[in-house]
């Protein structure tokens, strides 16, 4: 508790906001406008598929340094810690086993 610093992760995610207003503008939408739209608030479903935004960060950083976590779970803590300097071990272990699981 003192002494130990730790970095923490936080994730921000304004994808209901951004899929309301889209919303909004759907249906207040031309007819010339509405297929671009449509099209918006597809994308925006897509991106919220279910999977928590810090998952998705781990899964990112572990597929650009090559590393896959179910068989080199050492190598995915590392990698993970490395991308975010300060994160504990038991944390980056989490979000490693995490992916795993």
């Amino acid at each position: 508790m003192f002494g130990k610093r730790e970095a923490h992760l936080l994730v921000l995610n304004d994808l209901d906001e951004a899929r309301e207003a889209v919303r909004r503008a759907v249906h207040d939408a031309s007819p010339e406008e509405l297929p671009g739209l449509q099209r918006a608030l597809q994308i925006l479903d897509e991106a919220g598929d279910g999977e928590p935004q810090e998952l998705r960060w781990t899964r990112q950083v572990l597929t650009d340094a090559g590393v896959d976590p179910r068989t080199h779970e050492i190598a995915a803590v590392r990698e993970v810690r490395r991308k975010l300097p300060g994160l504990s071990l038991a944390s980056a272990a989490d979000l490693v086993r995490r992916l795993k699981g």
